[in-house]
């Protein structure tokens, strides 16, 4: 990510200085700055005081490292070189309480620290990727001329990037759009094995129809789709595709290389916000990480609970498919209502002001969640400021998922019945089901923490009440 950025800045006209632990690393970057004709404008620097004394007034630093203490020991090592009004950009999928300690630690300074989340992968860092962007509002009208300038553009040229808000907001934001993402993958990714397993359709007859949704319609324009269809039809040189010699593990969590799908989880939970369209999505990544367990568990088993031939659906194929799309549609949409109302509470909790239009801009093209039907509901909501930010209470998208919630469930019933693999799918159906329901069974729930721990509850007869400690306790048995 980090050298394609640099030579992104590069071919924008920027002199870049580059530094990297591996003289090897910046040694391939020149070389492939000289093959792109980009050699004059990119040289490296082997100590800070060096690169310091090369940049000039204020000095603007952009960091792409991995997550944790890596970027202390940068801050800490580039310290005694640092001026009033220099400015960092964190570049990296960093944690946002990271960023803002970082943030404070370089007040008395007068250094600005912006933490920027990018999206889009390592071709977008090279041709224009998505930034979010978050800090102090004067760091950001330093750098913004130029970070609007290499972002990507949306079908009309605005640039996707704005200011986000202070503090972490904008590693925050970036963290949730991760999360996101991962519900969107997984829900994407158990439609293509229902589709391959269940109804039969080879890998260049689903690339077909992920074309067909990329087209047309609630899926038109979602880079996951379209892909999606290139994965499914790439093949190697020996002819075979691609796709059929991958494992099915996905160890981005566990390996240490990718904080932002635990983080985001760990934020729905604290901030008591329900989002098991991209909780489900990451146990889903965490079960297929430990391959050999699930072996283990298999011959303990004695088998698996192998996906099934979808039975009369196979019969109209058609139908099955539009089926899928739909539910498809609603998982992909839950997602980003989920994601929301996350950083709606994040918002409310740190004070971050942050501007939702401007996020759905961000959104809008070189980011991994872009869906353009999708932004564009998103974005005519948030003309309004003081619009309701929890968009399950927006007669618009009310009705959107009203109208996928039969095929949903007719995809997950099936799939229950056919023992398809559909952690996203089922979870967004469940999703939707609870939130609009005011007759839940927690009702019972709440009866037995009463009973054997004294917990208190609330009276039907008392109106709907907050999410506070009920008034009442009744002496199921005596102590």
């Amino acid at each position: 990510m980090g050298g394609g950025m640099a030579l992104l800045f590069a071919e924008h006209g920027v002199t870049v200085c580059l530094n990297d632990p591996s003289e090897e690393n910046m040694d391939q970057l020149l070389a492939t700055a000289k093959k792109d004709g980009l050699q004059d404008r990119l040289e490296k620097h082997g100590e800070y005081e060096e690169l310091c004394k090369n940049l000039g007034s204020p000095k603007v630093f952009v960091f792409s490292l991995p997550h944790g203490n890596v970027g202390d020991k940068v801050v800490d090592g580039l310290h005694p070189y640092l001026s009033k009004g220099d400015v960092i950009i964190d570049a990296s999928n960093e944690n946002w309480e990271n960023t803002q300690r970082r943030q404070g630690k370089l007040v008395p300074q007068g250094v600005y620290y912006i933490g920027m989340g990018v999206s889009g992968g390592y071709q977008a860092a090279r041709r224009g990727p998505s930034m979010c962007p978050g800090g102090e509002e004067k760091a950001l009208d330093i750098v913004m001329p130029l970070l609007r300038q290499v972002a990507a553009k949306d079908s009309q040229g605005n640039p996707c990037v704005g200011y986000i808000g202070i503090g972490g907001s904008g590693h925050y934001v970036k963290m949730i759009h991760n999360g996101i993402e991962h519900g969107m993958m997984s829900a994407l990714a158990e439609a293509w094995q229902i589709m391959n397993m269940g109804l039969g359709l080879d890998y260049d007859e689903i690339a077909d129809v992920f074309g067909r949704w990329n087209d047309n319609g609630e899926l038109k324009g979602t880079f996951l789709i379209s892909i999606g269809a290139d994965i499914c039809r790439q093949k190697d040189e020996q002819g075979r595709h691609v796709l059929s010699i991958v494992e099915d593990k996905v160890v981005q969590d566990v390996d240490g290389s990718e904080g932002t799908g635990i983080w985001s989880q760990l934020e729905a939970v604290r901030l008591h916000v329900p989002a098991p369209s991209l909780t489900t999505a990451h146990f889903i990544r965490l079960a297929s990480a430990f391959r050999a367990d699930r072996k283990k568990t298999k011959e303990a088993f004695g088998g698996q609970f192998s996906v099934q031939e979808w039975g009369e659906a196979k019969k109209d194929k058609e139908a099955a498919v539009e089926g899928l799309r739909q539910a498809v549609y609603a998982a992909f949409l839950t997602s980003f209502i989920e994601g929301l109302n996350i950083i709606d509470q994040a918002n409310k909790e740190n004070r971050w002001s942050i501007d939702y239009s401007a996020v759905v801009q961000i959104w809008r093209n070189g980011c991994i969640i872009k869906a353009d039907y999708i932004t564009d509901m998103l974005a005519e909501t948030f003309k309004d400021p003081n619009a309701d930010r929890d968009l399950l209470h927006n007669a618009r998208f009310a009705q959107e998922l009203k109208h996928a919630f039969p095929a949903l469930k007719e995809i997950v019933g099936k799939g229950v019945q056919y023992d398809a693999v559909i952690p996203s799918l089922s979870a967004t159906l469940e999703f939707l089901k609870y939130s609009t329901n005011t007759v839940l069974p927690t009702q019972f729930y709440e009866a037995q923490l009463d009973y054997f721990g004294r917990h208190m509850f609330d009276l039907k007869s008392e109106g709907l009440g907050k999410p506070e400690t009920g008034k009442h306790h009744f002496e199921w048995k005596p102590a």
